[in-house]
């Protein structure tokens, strides 16, 4: 059985408007699974492992914003450590190593292997994940990495520089993002990209881990995750290592970071409603709304729709958007969360619509509002709402007014769908308080 630590990070910046602040590209549903159905990177790369080792140890680190938007794609099926704040690689590592020995009682002698939540692969690489967590088993070496046969001169990655061309070899050297001249010399060399997947036994993380933390255990590093330097694996751990080694992979890897290698994933053109006239060509449409998009005589572009906003590019430019999307100044119009999801609908000065639809069982927290009332109107399903105590069946069709100051949830018996608007001269996500949920 493998333990996994999969680290789930990022922004919705290269991928907008498909992804935003809360919705990185991992938790965009846009490959077909084996059941047909729309599926995430980061439940293709769930089910990968699960296919490799039916028996694996998943542990997903990652930040509070994210945890929600795991616990509904995957529900109880991993754990989830969460950082209190961002704190690069190497805090969020150590954050979860504590958490496998201290929460989960792995032994210290236990092989961990850390890998990225988004890698485009095949069964494959997690093959050679598991001949990575032998080698680290083994003893040899205290870090054992995982190097990718470069397929081209990237300046987006580190490389390593295996000693020899062996398929596990020692490592000579790191180094840094490259320009593409640089990257060329390197590659000659028989470099390897670096793609942040590395195994160790658990003991040897933690020895590590608490030579630069001063901690205990593991809430007690969670109590001062927040004071740690932010600063890479890489950087603390992997270039001061002199007993380390590299496992050469040479099957497909792509990170899909752009527009552009995120479109040569797609097993099609075109998602959601789109029609692409017989003049298109190397163009792909992403569409989330439900309106249809009209595309002529498109070349080598790529069309995405979402509540957040649309995308029109070149190919050749949607490298370059991040600039533009920082620039945008929006909240997230779509998120999932542990219970279900919500989608902006409309914003007004005084007011916000919100559609929301909740998983059958789960319910909203028990809160209330200072300086806004509210209007559920049930479109879809059944379930119970309580306000101030009191407790209500409803069901579709039904109206519920909540003025400001009282306490009110939802619980959903079935798949419910609300219509939430929000009234008030000063809405705000920070305009809640919650209470000790009632039965």
């Amino acid at each position: 059985m493998m333990n996994i630590i999969l680290l789930s990070g990022g922004s919705g910046k290269r991928l907008w408007p498909l992804s935003n602040d809360v919705r990185s590209k991992q938790f965009i549903k846009m490959f077909r699974g084996s059941d047909n159905e729309l599926e995430s990177m980061l439940t293709r790369v769930f089910r990968q492992i699960r296919t490799v080792d039916p028996e694996a140890r998943i542990t997903i680190a990652t930040s509070r914003k994210q945890a929600s938007t795991i616990k509904n794609q995957l529900g109880e099926q991993v754990n989830i450590c969460v950082e209190p704040e961002r704190r690069d690689t190497f805090p969020a590592i150590c954050l979860a190593a504590a958490y496998l020995h201290d929460e989960l009682g792995v032994s210290e002698e236990e092989v961990v292997v850390v890998c990225p939540v988004d890698p485009y692969v095949q069964d494959s690489y997690f093959e050679a994940l598991k001949r990575l967590a032998e080698l680290a088993r083994q003893g040899e070496s205290n870090l054992t990495l995982m190097g990718i046969e470069p397929t081209y001169p990237s300046e987006k990655y580190g490389y390593i520089i295996p000693v020899t061309a062996d398929p596990v070899s020692t490592v000579s050297a790191f180094k840094e993002k490259p320009d593409e001249k640089t990257a060329r010399e390197y590659i000659a060399q028989g470099a390897l990209w670096n793609g942040g997947v590395f195994a160790f036994k658990l003991g040897y993380m933690l020895k590590r881990a608490h030579e630069m933390i001063r901690f205990k255990d593991y809430p007690d590093l969670f109590a001062v995750y927040g004071a740690q330097k932010k600063i890479s694996f890489d950087y603390a751990v992997a270039e001061r290592e002199k007993q380390i080694q590299v496992l050469r992979y040479n099957g497909e890897w792509l990170d899909l970071g752009s527009w552009n290698t995120f479109t040569e994933a797609m097993d099609s053109d075109t998602i959601g409603k789109v029609t692409l006239d017989n003049h298109c060509k190397n163009t792909q449409v992403v569409n989330e709304l439900n309106i249809p998009i009209l595309c002529m005589g498109c070349r080598d572009m790529v069309v995405a729709a979402s509540v957040d906003g649309i995308l029109v590019s070149g190919k050749d430019r949607s490298a370059h958007i991040k600039p533009y999307v920082e620039a945008l100044e929006q909240q997230a119009m779509y998120a999932e969360k542990s219970w279900g999801s919500f989608t902006v609908l409309d914003v007004q000065e005084d007011s916000m619509t919100i559609k929301v639809e909740l998983l059958p069982g789960h319910r909203l927290s028990y809160h209330s509002h200072s300086h806004r009332d509210e209007v559920w109107t049930v479109m879809a399903g059944q379930g119970c709402v309580v306000i101030d105590g009191m407790k209500r069946i409803v069901r579709s069709g039904d109206v519920i007014t909540m003025p400001a100051g009282c306490r009110h949830t939802v619980i959903a018996d079935t798949r419910l769908g609300l219509i939430e608007v929000q009234l008030g001269t000063e809405i705000s996500v920070e305009d809640k308080q919650k209470f000790e949920d009632v039965d």
